[in-house]
């Protein structure tokens, strides 16, 4: 039988796999107070319309924390990581890099190809 510890692809979960969930999640974990939603869509490039689609799967998983509240009469949405979503986020970037350390250990022990 084989563990999890032998195939890291297991862990690699398609809800953080995603490239732009995977910038959300990444910039959350170094916001401890959370980032505002103008702050996180700066800071990963994205529109409005993705931002939203990406965090509403990110909330349904119970992955982040969205607050909507009103400073002054200006609405400001802030989103952060649950206990539950930086452990899972956790267990996924340790899966990704023993994958990418097995990835490059293989293609430096191979030969180059020739054409």
């Amino acid at each position: 039988m084989t563990s999890k510890k032998q195939v890291p692809y297991a862990a690699l979960k398609r809800i953080f796999h995603e490239p732009n969930r995977l910038a959300i999640m990444s910039a959350l974990a170094g916001a401890s107070k959370g980032c505002s939603f103008t702050d996180l869509r700066g800071a990963c490039a994205l529109t409005d319309g993705n931002l939203s689609r990406h965090l509403k799967v990110l909330e349904e998983e119970k992955a982040v924390h969205i607050e909507k509240a009103f400073v002054g009469v200006k609405p400001r949405t802030t989103a952060t990581l649950t206990d539950d979503g930086r452990q899972r986020f956790m267990v996924y970037l340790q899966a990704l890099e023993e994958v990418l350390q097995a990835a490059t250990r293989a293609i430096q022990s191979e030969p180059p190809a020739t054409a």
